[in-house]
């Protein structure tokens, strides 16, 4: 009767095989598991210069607003309260960039009555304040 040995691969088809069957296993292991590392916001990470649509964007304000909620950054009362502009402005370094506004009249503070998001023209999101700078 046979028995395996820890060296069986070895045996059977040479060190190199067992190496690059290896880096395989991990390699793939590596590329099914990143998925399950990523942050819920990665569905509104893009690359390139492509220009993203208004609805992406507003998909990804959503996506971002309910996160600066959760992390406490901003009141609740923001999740509920639709955008009143989306525009296309020039930003920095005259690169640019999607300017969306969301305005809470029922606001107890006024100089948080407006809420703005900026993002790049691909979708990501640069910044987010209360001053529209």
């Amino acid at each position: 009767m046979k028995t395996w040995s820890k060296n069986f691969m070895n045996h059977r088809v040479g060190a190199g095989f067992s190496k690059l069957y290896l880096t395989l296993a991990l390699g793939s292991a590596l590329g099914v598991a990143s998925p399950l590392f990523a942050g819920e916001d990665a569905q509104c990470h893009f690359h390139g210069s492509k220009a993203a649509s208004e609805q992406t964007v507003l998909t990804c304000a959503d996506v971002h607003r309910a996160r600066l909620i959760k992390k406490g950054t901003i009141l609740a009362v923001w999740a509920n309260i639709k955008h009143e502009s989306i525009q296309q402005i020039d930003g920095k370094n005259g690169k640019k960039e999607w300017k969306l506004v969301f305005k809470d009249p029922a606001a107890s503070d006024k100089t948080k009555e407006s809420f703005y998001m900026f993002f790049s023209i691909s979708g990501n999101l640069l910044a987010s304040n209360f001053t529209g700078k």
